[in-house]
């Protein structure tokens, strides 16, 4: 309503929709990798913007590679048992 129908359509064909999960998770993961690289990496003082580059490409590159993973602690068990008045009765 606020542009022309042209331009609206233009606007909307730039953006990428992606599904984020109503509750903090996504959220969890991207606060815990940005703390272990802070710890990994960016626990010292880096002189240039060069080198704060070649730091964080090597250690995105080792991250990637290793592939590790999240362990979360509340299983879906876990949520069934606490939160069974969320889930429909059978």
């Amino acid at each position: 309503e606020a542009f022309a129908p042209g331009e609206a359509f233009a606007l909307a064909q730039r953006l990428e929709i992606h599904h984020t999960p109503k509750h903090g998770s996504w959220l969890n993961i991207a606060e815990i990798e940005l703390s272990a690289l802070s710890r990994q990496c960016l626990d010292r003082r880096i002189s240039d913007l060069d080198t704060l580059n070649t730091e964080l490409t090597a250690w995105q590159h080792t991250t990637n590679t290793n592939q590790r993973g999240i362990d979360w602690q509340f299983t879906t068990d876990d949520a069934r048992t606490r939160l069974r008045h969320l889930y429909p009765k059978d």
